[in-house]
């Protein structure tokens, strides 16, 4: 069973992107959103990590583009591809 695991917080104020990527499954993605496209930033620690889920990692473009990340290894998506993803996976899961 696949999910899409979605999280909103900047990965350098808790551990929630660290534990999600623990328990990402092999069919799972990750949707970056809000303060967690941060996570995409080049240079950054996290960025590196990311880039290996390769064609299982999103990102919502007017959140990249909110705070200027022009060059991701994440897949950007609009709202409707936002919605699109949420039907492709058998589960959605927001890390609150």
């Amino acid at each position: 069973m696949s999910t899409l695991h979605v999280i909103s917080h900047s990965p350098f104020g808790d551990d929630r992107l660290a534990s999600c990527l623990r328990l990402l499954g092999p069919q799972d993605g990750l949707l970056l959103c809000g303060d967690a496209v941060y996570a995409l930033n080049p240079g950054t620690a996290t960025v590196a990590g990311l880039a290996t889920l390769g064609p299982r990692l999103f990102a919502l473009e007017e959140d990249l583009l909110a705070r200027a990340i022009a060059d991701s290894p994440a897949s950007a998506v609009d709202y409707p591809g936002f919605v699109a993803l949420s039907l492709d996976y058998d589960k959605v899961n927001s890390w609150l």
